[in-house]
C-alpha cells in the first residue's frame, strides 16, 4: 500500500527534535485531476463497503489489486475527512470508550439542583455518585464514582453548596452510550420536550450509539472509480505528480 507515495515530490522536512532535514515526500503536493472527476459521474459508480471490508480489500474485489485503495479517499471527501467507516464492534467500543458512565432520567426539574459535582444518594439503595454532567433540556444527568446500585423510583437526596437538602425521583437508570443524544419527529428533525412530561410516543428516541451508527453508515456509500477508468486515471495522476 506504499506506492502511493512513490511519485510525490520530494522536499526538506524536518522531523520531531532533529537538527538535521531529509528529503521526504511531499505529502501536501495536490492534484486537480480528481477535482474534474467529482463532477463526472460518468467515471464512478457507487459501492457499500461491507464490516471489517478494509481499503486495500474493496480495492482488490473491484480492480485485482491493491494498488488502487487511495483513490477512494480521493474522490470520497467524507472518508478523506472522517476515515474509513469503522467495523461494527469497532463503532460499539468507541461509543462505549465515548460514553462509558450511567445516566439517571428524571421528570423532576433540574434547573436548579443536582449541581455538577454534588454527591448523590439513593435513599433506599444507600448507593451513591457524583454529578458529573446535566442535561436540563431532555431531563437528564451523568453520574461518575458510582458506589452500589441505584433503583428506578427511588428518590436520590443532594447536599448543596448552601447545605441545602436536594430531592428528585429516579424516572429510568441507563447506560451512557444508550442514553439519549436527542429525540426526533417523523420528518426526522430534531425536537424539544418537557422533560417534566417527557418525549411521548410521537417522537424518535436517538441515543449516542445510534448517532454514531448514522455517521458511519453514511460513510460506507462510496464512490469508486469504474474499471473502464481505473488505469487512467491512476497514469494521469502520477505523470502530474512527476511534471
Amino acid at each position: 500500500m506504499s506506492t502511493y507515495f512513490n511519485n510525490f515530490p520530494k522536499t526538506l522536512y524536518r522531523f520531531g527534535d532533529e537538527t538535521t532535514s531529509v528529503r521526504f515526500q511531499d505529502i501536501s503536493a495536490y492534484v486537480e485531476i480528481f477535482d474534474a472527476i467529482k463532477d463526472n459521474s460518468s467515471a464512478y459508480t457507487y459501492y457499500y463497503v461491507q464490516d471489517r471490508e478494509r481499503p486495500d480489500q474493496v480495492s482488490f474485489k473491484l480492480y485485482g489489486t491493491t494498488d488502487y485503495y487511495w483513490t477512494f479517499f480521493a474522490i470520497n471527501d467524507n472518508i478523506r475527512e472522517q476515515g474509513w467507516p469503522l467495523s461494527n464492534r469497532e463503532l460499539y467500543n468507541k461509543a462505549l470508550k465515548d460514553y462509558p458512565n450511567t445516566v439517571i432520567v428524571t421528570r423532576d426539574l433540574l434547573a436548579s439542583v443536582f449541581k455538577i459535582g454534588q454527591t448523590i444518594q439513593g435513599l433506599t439503595s444507600g448507593a451513591t455518585a457524583t454529578v458529573a454532567h446535566r442535561y436540563i433540556e431532555l431531563g437528564h444527568f451523568v453520574i461518575t464514582n458510582v458506589v452500589g446500585t441505584f433503583l428506578t423510583g427511588e428518590t436520590l437526596v443532594s447536599t448543596n453548596s448552601t447545605g441545602v437538602v436536594e430531592n428528585i425521583t429516579i424516572h429510568s437508570i441507563v447506560d451512557e452510550y444508550l442514553s439519549p443524544h436527542h429525540y426526533e419527529d417523523a420528518d426526522g428533525i430534531h425536537i424539544d420536550f418537557d422533560p417534566t412530561v417527557g418525549p411521548g410516543a410521537l417522537f424518535t428516541e436517538k441515543t449516542h450509539l445510534d448517532r454514531y451508527n448514522e455517521v458511519n453508515d453514511a460513510l460506507k456509500q462510496i464512490r469508486v472509480l469504474k474499471t473502464n477508468v481505473i488505469t487512467q486515471v491512476y497514469d494521469a495522476f502520477n505523470d502530474a505528480l512527476r511534471s
